[in-house]
């Protein structure tokens, strides 16, 4: 899953990178509204953590070009303590949620992995197909009830692969959802992914669609 950080303070923009990236998604930065504003419309986010006070264009508007543009990719709000206002308002300009600073990483990671279930319309932290189970929290894959040893990334594409289960998943989508921007974002090496998955799981589990990408839990 790949989230967009927004936040101009440097010293909270590097503990959430690093504590999303520890918890196995990809994250880009924006220090400021106007790249908030663009990356917002132009990348396709599973969800995104907004500050409010940005320099250039402050976070309620971007938020709002956002969903005006129809970008309806969850956001969670990043707000001053006690400040009621700035929450409701938040939440009326199409905010998802919210967290008021200071806050613990540990419920950060959460509320975005709630956020990103309910947007895939899942009520369960887990995702099961077939003989494959994952929980998306834990960041422990199943197969046939045994334990599997993955990668950041393999986890990653098997989730997202697994979310859009009976689907064709094309590369391109593949490679936007997975990799944070400023990654080398190399179109062979999802098929050496791909390759390790099918050792790892079963040779025919994630099926190639000539022309479409790959498939989980087809039929």
């Amino acid at each position: 899953m790949r989230l967009l950080v927004v936040e101009d303070n440097t010293d909270l923009a590097g503990q959430l990178m690093a504590a999303l990236t520890g918890a196995r998604f990809a994250v880009d930065h924006a220090p400021d509204g106007e790249e908030a504003m663009f990356l917002g419309e132009t990348e396709p986010y599973d969800a995104i953590v907004l500050d409010l006070g940005l320099p250039m264009i402050d976070g309620l508007s971007v938020l709002r070009h956002w969903r005006q543009a129809g970008r309806d990719m969850p956001v969670l709000i990043l707000t001053a303590r006690d400040s009621w206002s700035e929450k409701v308002t938040g939440l009326n300009a199409g905010a998802d949620d919210y967290l008021a600073k200071p806050f613990a990483m540990d419920e950060l990671v959460a509320r975005l992995h709630a956020l990103i279930r309910r947007a895939a319309g899942r009520a369960r932290s887990d995702i099961v197909v077939g003989p494959l189970s994952l929980d998306v929290v834990a960041g422990v894959a199943s197969w046939k009830g045994l334990t599997v040893r993955l990668t950041a990334l393999e986890f990653r594409m098997l989730t997202y692969l697994a979310q859009h289960a009976g689907r064709p998943v094309s590369k391109a989508e593949l490679t936007e959802h997975l990799y944070a921007q400023d990654f080398d974002r190399d179109s062979n090496t999802l098929e050496v992914v791909i390759g390790r998955l099918r050792r790892k799981l079963d040779a025919h589990f994630i099926e190639t669609v000539r022309g479409q990408g790959y498939r989980v839990g087809h039929g």
